[in-house]
């Protein structure tokens, strides 16, 4: 059972190995729902230490529930299992089989701000680590590097246009018409031959 109340979240679970994966992204799923990405990767390995805890030491059974707890600026990651042991963290010379958890402990211990133990009942306890939440705002994308001055690219000098140069149509010259007088030739001169009066025709008979 899953429970999403505002900020609050709880995972009911069987410690086992095919499970703990199912939880990593439950609870990754969950952090990102609250803007928490930076805290995703240390969540996810602290919840994955106490988990293998539970599945290697706890008993009667490996039944637990994994809570998540959103303040104001801290996140509270909790395990809670059925056996009322309290876990110590082993020390490099000890015996890791005479100690109720592992070195992941150490882990969480190290990797956390806080962690702790706290018996839960009389047939129970809880693991439980926190986590700085001083902000749930999304981050903000990066921003370029400022250029130092050998960096920069040089200004760009303004770009200068001529005037468009008025086209102006070329003047039509219109060649003068040179008409070629009509000479007109004299007629020809009609040459009259001049006649000569007539001459009275002589009486044939002597007179």
């Amino acid at each position: 059972m899953i429970s999403h109340p505002s900020r609050h979240c709880t995972v009911e679970l069987q410690a086992l190995p095919s499970r703990i994966g199912q939880v990593r992204r439950i609870v990754s799923a969950q952090l990102r729902y609250w803007h928490l990405d930076p805290l995703i990767d240390r969540a996810a390995l602290g919840v994955t230490e106490l988990l293998s805890n539970v599945h290697r030491h706890a008993r009667p059974d490996k039944s637990c529930v994994v809570e998540l707890e959103l303040l104001v600026d801290r996140l509270t990651v909790s395990v809670r299992d059925h056996d009322p042991r309290l876990p110590v963290v082993a020390d490099a010379a000890e015996d890791a089989a005479l100690s109720t958890c592992g070195r992941g402990l150490a882990m969480v211990a190290a990797m956390s701000e806080s962690w702790g133990a706290r018996p839960e009942g009389e047939d129970g306890k809880v693991v439980w680590f926190t986590l700085p939440a001083t902000t749930t705002a999304r981050p903000q994308p990066a921003r370029s590097p400022r250029r130092t001055p050998e960096q920069q690219p040089a200004p760009r000098r303004p770009e200068t246009h001529a005037a468009p140069t008025p086209v102006t149509a070329a003047p039509i010259v219109t060649a003068p018409v040179v008409t070629s007088p009509v000479v007109t030739a004299p007629a020809p001169a009609v040459a009259h031959a001049a006649t000569a009066p007539p001459t009275p025709a002589r009486s044939a008979v002597p007179g």
